[in-house]
């Protein structure tokens, strides 16, 4: 299982970026998978979820400015961004697992990409 995240930059606060998880190996389509991010001394934190029925889950700090979305043929997963702020600096990472079952503890994810950086300047 091969996950390879994109689409990481610098962008200024009220800017958007669109991060995308190219999967192999995988289904996208099958148990869930998940955006988390993590900043150096912080453990890594949830910020979107999807399952294999298309539940989709954000914690309150993103809900209305992140969108999680995948295409199935392509086998990508994605998570479009806007309003960014500050505070949305961090290295971004997409996950997966076998479960359906809702998750956004980094922990019971068994698939991890490398991460992708991306930095908001006030």
């Amino acid at each position: 299982v091969q996950l390879v995240e994109s689409g990481g930059g610098s962008v200024q606060a009220g800017g958007s970026l669109r991060l995308s998880c190219e999967v192999s190996g995988y289904s996208v389509s099958s148990g869930s998978m998940a955006w988390f991010r993590q900043t150096p001394g912080k453990e890594r934190e949830g910020v979107a979820y999807i399952n294999s029925y298309d539940k989709i889950r954000y914690p309150d700090s993103v809900k209305g400015r992140f969108t999680l979305s995948k295409d199935n043929d392509k086998n990508i997963l994605y998570l479009q961004m806007d309003t960014l702020k500050p505070e949305d600096t961090a290295m971004y990472y997409c996950a997966a697992r076998r479960s359906e079952y809702y998750s956004l503890s980094s922990s019971d994810y068994h698939y991890w990409g490398q991460g992708t950086q991306v930095t908001v300047s006030s």
